[in-house]
């Protein structure tokens, strides 16, 4: 009798994956690759690309009263965060192929490891791409232009790390677009209450994501990659409290300037004081060196950024 032919090995699941996600239960395994590849098995990354969106679109209403259109502008800034958070870490792990494979918590990534190969991301970036630039049109002139702007920092995020040691500052530009479109989307136009909220959203970014830097700070070290997690080290907590401070202040100026009037008040400061509270028991709980608590506290900035943003549609309900 023949021998039993040997079942196929199965393909590399990356180190950071989340136990039980929905890919790995769901989703056929010729799929997987693409849907890792566009990081659809870690949703957080998807929140935080949302949350500044929604957070745009509330203080728009606050300034400007609500409108039923502001249903179809949740839908599309959702969707889109969907299918171009897909394409942003698409081409990101296009650009950083090589240095992933260095990286314990990234060589089993579908590009490093060989599930997909680069031509077939190159496609996979443009699907997901055009589906994104359809929904952007539908959102007005303001937000269209605002949208084109945006594939600006988003094309030179990922090569931020090999000239700068603040790469996490490109992210949060990149990443707080939506508060601008958004914004726009609703109000036809940009204005300063937008502006300065995506300053502090991108103070936001600094905190959260040198936080999830340091998981890599070492293999970052061996070979040579950048970020504020190196480069405050021991330091990272004076600084987190900076960006904390900042990011809350500036989005007490967002909200004030957006100018919220009678019961809108209320709602408005607890937006604020609800981001104060999250990032300070970050802050407290924090500890260089605990790679664990490090991916949990990223991972709970999306409950820091719903409670804004709830509270944010409360006051421009109001």
């Amino acid at each position: 009798m023949a021998a039993a032919r040997a079942a196929p090995a199965a393909a590399p699941i990356p180190a950071d994956t989340p136990a039980g996600n929905w890919v790995d239960r769901l989703a056929p395994p010729g799929w997987r690759p693409w849907l890792r590849l566009s990081r659809a098995d870690r949703p957080i990354g998807t929140w935080l690309l949302l949350l500044p969106c929604w957070w745009g679109l509330g203080l728009a209403m606050i300034a400007h009263g609500p409108a039923w259109r502001d249903l179809w502008i949740t839908l599309v800034c959702g969707l889109g965060a969907l299918v171009m958070r897909g394409a942003g870490c698409t081409w990101n792990d296009l650009a950083d192929r090589d240095i992933d494979a260095r990286v314990a918590r990234t060589r089993a990534r579908p590009l490093p490891s060989g599930q997909v190969t680069p031509r077939g991301a190159l496609v996979w970036l443009a699907v997901q791409a055009l589906v994104g630039l359809a929904l952007l049109l539908t959102l007005g002139p303001a937000a269209i232009w605002l949208g084109v702007a945006s594939l600006v920092p988003v094309a030179v995020y990922p090569f931020a790390k090999r000239f700068t040691w603040w790469p996490q500052a490109f992210l949060g530009v990149a990443f707080n677009w939506g508060a601008l479109l958004a914004y726009a989307a609703h109000a036809g136009r940009l204005e300063a209450p937008a502006l300065v909220l995506w300053l502090g959203g991108i103070a936001w970014t600094l905190f959260y994501d040198t936080i999830y830097a340091h998981q890599d700070i070492e293999d970052d070290a061996l070979i040579g990659v950048k970020s504020t997690a190196r480069l405050f080290g021991d330091d990272t907590g004076r600084w987190l409290t900076r960006f904390a401070v900042v990011a809350t202040v500036l989005l007490a100026l967002a909200v004030w300037l957006a100018a919220p009037t009678g019961w809108a008040a209320l709602p408005a400061c607890a937006a604020v004081l609800s981001l104060a509270l999250h990032l300070a028991w970050q802050r407290r709980v924090f500890r260089p060196g605990d790679t664990a608590m490090a991916l949990r506290l990223f991972r709970s900035n999306r409950d820091a950024g719903l409670a804004v943003a709830l509270f944010l549609a409360m006051a421009g309900l109001a």
